[in-house]
């Protein structure tokens, strides 16, 4: 279990760099007076399911409570 735990902060971690990284790139695109709008939209869709797949691991550290 333990090392479930740990498997699934690292896969968090790496995605937040990911998802960090995309955000950088998608600035600096954006600062482009003609920006390819294609590459944008596909970059920001990427960042977009990165979140959400980070979300998704975040809820599995979180321990069922019975209410």
């Amino acid at each position: 279990m333990n090392r479930e735990i740990e498997a699934i902060k690292s896969r968090i971690i790496n995605m937040q760099v990911e998802h960090h990284d995309l955000d950088a790139v998608i600035t600096k695109l954006s600062e482009n007076p003609y920006p390819d709008q294609l590459q944008l939209k596909r970059l920001k869709k990427r960042r977009l399911q990165l979140k959400d797949m980070i979300t998704k691991l975040k809820e599995q550290l979180v321990p069922d409570i019975l209410a």
